[in-house]
């Protein structure tokens, strides 16, 4: 299988799509698959602009929108996680996962999905001591605060992560493991990027949560982005680091491949949603535990309803370049139809616009009833 490994999109898919289209001539090759480590900035339209951390200055639609309205479609199966400048309201309508445009998976906060054979997990967003012990509180619209807050990384998620067990073959960060230029040629990144030294020689240049998961998990690729240089490392059981746009050869079963559900993260997902934090207090892990019954139950329902995810489906008017679309105050988020359609699934109550603790309890209380 070739996939395709982009670091930063940046939002534009225009130009990744036709540099790979013309590999693909120039090589005499078939790429089977695209996955973005971060920054992908799916913009819909104007109002998207708003949740992007970016200066207004520098805002630009990007060519995504195309995707999303239909204008256009993905040439190639294209997997991403977030980073840190991206349509964050956008973003956590599908917290769970889905399709942000037909072809174009969003791996969720954290999530995991299968491509034929191939396992491939993610952890969105960026490492913040700060932030990391928090729940999920922000809503959209956010403030100043919350729309530079809202893509950090949140033990949660990570702790979810830390329950997979099945062998993982492709893993996606945004920000690099800390401590892994210890695995690598430290000197010739330097030679790229001096003003790495000092975070180097104080172990803080990347993610703690990140280092983790990669001694926990153990996949036998790992692919970060969020720092625009191109690093490899070897460390015993994968790799890190990719620079940009490059084609990697997995060994895999024949095609054809499509993207569908994991089974043990469907069954981790059902577990821990009952401790989902949405506040700022954190989740309390208590004595919550995966058993064979939580995969036996989810086996059953994807055998039932086949592990094919959720159509795609639009929940906001696409960018219109010969129209402006007036401003309008939404008081709730759009529920997007395909997270309220694997919700429904996994039989789990739908938090993501709870105001607050009153709200979410009374959620809970009616999924119960």
């Amino acid at each position: 299988m070739k996939i395709a490994v982009e670091g930063c999109m940046h939002g534009d898919l225009d130009n990744v799509y036709a540099t790979l289209l013309h590999l693909e001539k120039v090589e005499n090759i078939k790429i089977d698959l695209l996955i973005c480590c971060g920054d992908f900035q799916a913009v819909r339209n104007e109002q998207d602009l708003e949740s992007l951390a970016v200066p207004p200055k520098y805002r630009s639609m990007g060519s995504f929108w195309k995707y999303y309205s239909g204008q256009e479609v993905a040439p190639f199966p294209t997997i991403f996680i977030g980073g840190n400048h991206e349509a964050s309201n956008y973003l956590w309508e599908l917290y769970y996962g889905g399709f942000a445009a037909p072809n174009i998976y969003f791996l969720g906060f954290s999530g995991f999905i299968k491509f034929g054979n191939i396992r491939i997990g993610g952890l969105s967003g960026i490492y913040n001591a700060r932030d990391y012990h928090l729940g999920h509180y922000e809503r959209p619209p956010y403030n100043e605060n919350e729309i530079r807050s809202v893509y950090n990384v949140r033990e949660y998620d990570v702790y979810k992560l830390m329950q997979v067990e099945e062998p993982i073959d492709i893993f996606l960060s945004h920000d690099w493991p800390i401590g892994i230029t210890d695995y690598g040629d430290c000197r010739k990144l330097l030679e790229i990027k001096q003003d790495f030294k000092k975070e180097i020689e104080k172990k803080t240049l990347g993610s703690k949560a990140a280092a983790d998961l990669l001694e926990i998990l153990k996949p036998t690729y790992w692919f970060s982005a969020h720092l625009h240089c191109k690093f490899a490392a070897s460390v015993q059981h994968g790799e890190s680091g990719r620079k940009f746009l490059q084609i990697v050869d997995i060994p895999s079963e024949p095609g054809p491949y499509e993207i569908q559900y994991d089974e043990e993260w469907l069954a981790i997902t059902r577990k821990f949603n009952s401790i989902f934090p949405l506040t700022r207090n954190n989740a309390w892990f208590g004595n919550v535990q995966l058993d064979k019954q939580d995969h036996e139950w989810v086996k059953n329902k994807l055998a039932t309803r086949g592990t094919k995810p959720f159509d795609f489906v639009q929940t906001v008017p696409p960018y219109n370049p010969n129209q402006s679309m007036l401003r309008a105050s939404c008081s709730r988020q759009p529920r997007n139809p395909q997270t309220v359609s694997l919700l429904q699934l996994l039989e789990l109550p739908y938090l993501l616009d709870a105001a607050d603790v009153d709200e979410i309890e009374l959620l809970e209380d009616d999924a119960d009833a």
